[in-house]
């Protein structure tokens, strides 16, 4: 029986309204639907995680939906490993990997059913399908995935069932994890296998890549269009219009935008989005577009609110932009990961050695990590799925690996001077500049997908004289 409200206007359900509510309702199945263009693609990727774990059970979920205030929840957003092995984007989901006798694994996938019609499941409760809208059955789910469905209210009791050797992705089901008897040491490296395999993307993958940069590019001249309406009011008006371009060309937004203005640019992760946009300041926008199939991209550009830099800025800005030439000029296969971090913080050091304000020489300082005092974080990192993707990769995979065709990864180097730092002059304190671009690694280099924006100081002041409203 569905959970109902404490205080709900109705507290009884007569027969006759039972019996109204069940009937006259037309049939509603779809014979029509084809395979996902990305399934095939989730087959390979579902064979290769097989091929690593022979002869076990290996349980992904999806997860649930969570709580965020008394019966409201928040928007679903499924466990990117499912994601990446099913296409699948539902809630209450799992994937299962059985494995064969003779080698190999059977995959199927638990789901939620549609409420049936013959009780009244289908009307009441939070969740109930009249209020929240038509599920795929699990047999339009088998068609659209090209995997055999279940339903997920026996998954527990099925997995519980089994004495197969067991895997399970930790903390994203409770009920599914409880139902499993494995050891927290595997099953961490089933989520490592999980980052491993999205570290390359395949052609479908980049495809939708290029979907999530091309509709942040939008979205970034839509906010540099509507910058006088900021100014009217606040960062809120930027966080705003860029959502506005996330909902209507994707799912959403890939992350929470930082909107930052003024002295806010200098909070790496400033997402209040809650202060003033004045003239004379920069405006530093992270933001991405995640697409409909979750994949999200993540740019970052630094602008002059009233359209021009002052010298200072533009000082700044320049040396980020040389920072990020040379970081970017690194990305190539058969590079080490590591080299485009290195090649964007040796010459922020370099920089901050000629300015003053790290003792050099620029190699020491470097050797010794002077510079982050004002570049904070590292230069990039892995995206897809997640916006630091791969998170749980093996480091020899990652950080202490080696880039190939396929990866796609973010450069995004960045100073920034907090408005109390008194180891610099005063004007120079509240400036944070950040630039950032999604860059794919070719067979013979690399592609910036976010090539449309504009870069250099020049071109923004020009980008933003001809599109600033």
């Amino acid at each position: 029986m569905a959970k109902r409200r404490k205080n709900g206007l109705y507290t009884e359900i007569s027969e006759e309204l039972s019996a109204l509510m069940r009937t006259g309702w037309a049939d509603t199945e779809r014979h029509d639907l084809t395979p996902d263009e990305q399934a095939p693609y989730a087959a390979r990727r579902r064979a290769a995680l097989s091929a690593r774990f022979p002869g076990e059970r290996l349980v992904i979920p999806s997860g649930n939906l969570k709580t965020r205030s008394n019966d409201d929840t928040y928007p679903f957003r499924p466990y990117s490993g499912y994601v990446h092995m099913t296409g699948d984007r539902t809630r209450d989901g799992a994937l299962v990997l059985e494995p064969r006798p003779g080698g190999g694994h059977d995959a199927y996938c638990y789901q939620l059913p549609r409420d049936s019609r013959d009780t009244d499941e289908f009307w009441i409760g939070y969740h109930a399908e009249l209020w929240t809208g038509r599920r795929r059955s699990l047999a339009e789910s088998a068609r659209v995935l090209g995997l055999a469905c279940r339903d997920v209210r026996t998954a527990a009791e099925d997995l519980a069932a089994s004495t197969v050797p067991t895997r399970i992705v930790r903390g994203i089901d409770p009920a599914l994890q409880a139902a499993v008897t494995t050891d927290e040491e595997r099953d961490a490296e089933l989520e490592e296998a999980l980052g491993d395999l999205r570290l390359v993307k395949d052609a479908w993958e980049i495809g939708e890549m290029r979907k999530a940069v091309d509709s942040t590019v939008r979205g970034f001249t839509d906010a540099v269009a509507e910058l006088s309406r900021a100014v009217a009011t606040s960062e809120r008006w930027i966080e705003g219009t860029f959502f506005r371009r996330a909902r209507l060309e994707g799912n959403s937004v890939g992350y929470g935008s930082i909107c930052a203005a003024g002295e806010h640019a200098t909070i790496m992760h400033w997402t209040d989005n809650d202060g003033p946009v004045r003239p004379g300041d920069l405006l530093l926008l992270d933001a991405g577009v995640e697409t409909h199939t979750l994949y999200t991209a993540d740019v970052t550009r630094t602008l002059p609110i009233s359209g021009t830099f002052t010298p200072v800025q533009r000082r700044v800005y320049e040396a980020v932009y040389e920072a990020q030439e040379a970081g970017m000029a690194a990305v190539k296969p058969g590079a080490a990961y590591r080299d485009f971090h290195e090649a964007a913080q040796r010459h922020l050091a370099a920089r901050l050695v000629d300015w003053g304000f790290i003792e050099g020489p620029a190699e020491r300082a470097y050797a010794l990590g002077l510079q982050r005092r004002f570049t904070m974080a590292g230069t990039g990192h892995m995206l897809g799925l997640d916006v630091h993707d791969c998170a749980e990769a093996r480091n020899e995979d990652y950080v202490d690996g080696v880039l190939e065709p396929g990866m796609v990864l973010t450069v995004e180097p960045g100073l920034y001077f907090q408005p109390d730092d008194l180891t610099v002059p005063e004007e120079w304190r509240g400036i944070g500049v950040r630039i950032e671009d999604d860059l794919l690694v070719t067979e013979d280099g690399h592609e910036n997908l976010s090539a449309a924006l504009p870069r250099s100081a020049d071109e923004v002041e020009a980008w933003m004289a001809r599109t600033a409203g």
